[in-house]
């Protein structure tokens, strides 16, 4: 009988590219100014993304394009967001006890805090030319910064996985 080992540090490839964006606008201003820079047709995607945590759920918005020529799928994700949530005030005084509304933000990737949105690049191939994508995407006035994220240095990765 023969013995197949498999190598586990296959499956662990990762194939994408993470553009990390700083940006005031909203999620539908910015995609529509990336359609307009890059050659894609970005549209939201009814499948937003779900976060679970203690104080409650929320979600993240998500546009997507599937360059069918190209092989390769483009996502722009919302980092932050908040999780509204209700907490209950004990009062000392002749008032009832009250609940308040309180908003925690969450964020899809904890230890990139500051980055607003990303643009995650999913390619088999590695035809991807990413200096010619952010050279294009620095020319969009309404960005602060944008750069590729190191993905080896991301703890919470799962989260890219939708």
């Amino acid at each position: 009988m023969a013995i197949h080992k498999l190598d586990l540090d296959e499956f662990d490839e990762i194939d994408y590219y993470l553009i990390a964006i700083h940006t005031t606008l909203e999620d539908y201003r910015l995609a529509y100014f990336i359609n307009q820079h890059l050659p894609i047709n970005l549209s939201k995607s009814k499948d937003e993304i779900h976060i679970s945590i203690k104080e409650g759920e929320t979600q993240f918005s998500r546009f997507y394009f599937d360059d069918e020529d190209n092989f390769i799928s483009w996502n722009l994700i919302q980092n932050k967001n908040e999780v509204i949530g209700k907490k209950e005030i004990i009062n000392q005084d002749l008032f009832s006890n009250s609940t308040q509304e309180v908003a925690t933000k969450v964020f899809l990737l904890p230890e990139l805090k500051k980055v607003d949105y990303f643009l995650k690049i999913e390619s088999d191939e590695d035809d991807v030319k990413i200096n010619e994508i952010l050279t294009k995407l620095k020319t969009i006035k309404s960005l602060s910064t944008v750069y590729v994220v190191d993905t080896e240095t991301i703890k919470s990765k799962n989260n890219l996985i939708f």
